[in-house]
């Protein structure tokens, strides 16, 4: 009797998904896929370990790790070797990542600086460093509540998108780590009370709902000198969460050459005429607002009653600018649509 040779376990894996990439059209093969649940129905139980059991540098072939509902009290890392990666929850009001580090808190274990004692940069929930990576129907929170700065989610890796996501903190919820990198934020909801979205990277934020919790700022941009842009909202919603939220600042600069532009957004009664802060008392930076580009393209809603009164160093922007802030522009040789696209 002869014995039956299987010709595909003789083949070289690359020559296989060369096979598999044919055969589909042309069409990317589907992303190798993880499950993570915590009643140990899947492949591991925490989120840590599947990232961890991910093989670096992968290139075109993408992960999926498939997150079933529950709350994940874990502080996370994606490094930088780690790319291709897709975070994907099963509901994203029921599917949460939760932790509770601050600037200030006491740690038994050195953070990467070798410090005993968190500061901003530590406090993440989430950190990603590596580069093209999906994030979708996912909470992600910084449980500590008010205590000063506290991140929920921290970006450092470029072409970073996040879809039908929760980002919950207070002062510093969103910080957008590195200069040049850049995100996108589509259907989101960030809450937060003092600079809750910040940092130097470049940020596309459409139909999202920004949600201050207190009278403070919601941006504070670090934009770097020669940096076009900045952050981007297209079509986003600013609301209060309550009723004594009635003070708001769109954003103050953290840096000289905070960028941040605002295009056809729906702004609450919370907002105040002025709009924008140039925050004074700064000792390093003292003229922030003579080098900040703070501007608006067809704001409405009751905080957009009297544009006239937004501080003079601000701009309308007419809509022959309109071009320049669209999503391809922003994000230039990414194309994020086709990432985010099933």
């Amino acid at each position: 009797m002869k014995r039956k040779i299987n010709v595909f376990k003789m083949l070289p894996v690359g020559l296989l998904l060369g096979i598999l990439f044919t055969a589909l059209g042309g069409r990317a093969a589907p992303p190798e896929l993880i499950t993570v649940d915590q009643q140990g129905k899947g492949d591991f139980t925490s989120i840590q370990a599947a990232i961890n059991s991910v093989r670096a540098f992968r290139g075109e072939q993408a992960v999926r790790i498939w997150i079933r509902k529950g709350i994940y009290h874990e502080k996370i890392v994606i490094p930088t070797y780690i790319e291709n990666i897709e975070l994907i929850g099963e509901d994203a009001i029921h599917t949460k990542i939760v932790f509770n580090d601050y600037a200030g808190k006491q740690v038994d274990c050195p953070d990467e600086r070798g410090d005993l004692t968190l500061g901003t940069f530590s406090s993440y929930t989430l950190l990603v460093r590596g580069s093209r990576v999906l994030i979708k129907d996912l909470t992600i929170e910084n449980a500590a509540g008010p205590v000063g700065q506290a991140v929920a989610l921290h970006l450092e890796g470029d072409q970073i998108a996040l879809v039908n996501c929760r980002l919950l903190g207070f002062q510093d919820t969103l910080y957008l780590g590195k200069s040049g990198a850049r995100s996108y934020f589509f259907d989101c909801s960030i809450s937060g009370t003092t600079d809750f979205i910040f940092g130097p990277g470049i940020a596309f934020f459409q139909q999202c709902r920004i949600l201050s919790l207190r009278n403070s700022y919601v941006t504070a941009a670090a934009t770097p000198q020669g940096q076009k842009y900045g952050y981007v909202f297209e079509q986003c919603d600013f609301v209060a969460a309550d009723a004594a939220v009635d003070k708001v600042f769109l954003g103050r600069p953290w840096r000289p050459y905070a960028n941040t532009v605002l295009v056809d957004c729906t702004l609450g009664a919370h907002i105040v005429p002025e709009g924008w802060n140039e925050w004074k008392g700064d000792s390093l930076f003292p003229d922030k607002h003579k080098t900040v580009f703070y501007a608006e393209l067809g704001s409405k809603g009751a905080g957009a009653l009297n544009l006239s009164k937004r501080v003079e160093w601000s701009h309308q922007l007419p809509e022959k600018k309109r071009d320049i802030y669209k999503l391809d522009r922003v994000l230039g040789d990414w194309n994020v649509k086709k990432m985010i696209t099933p």
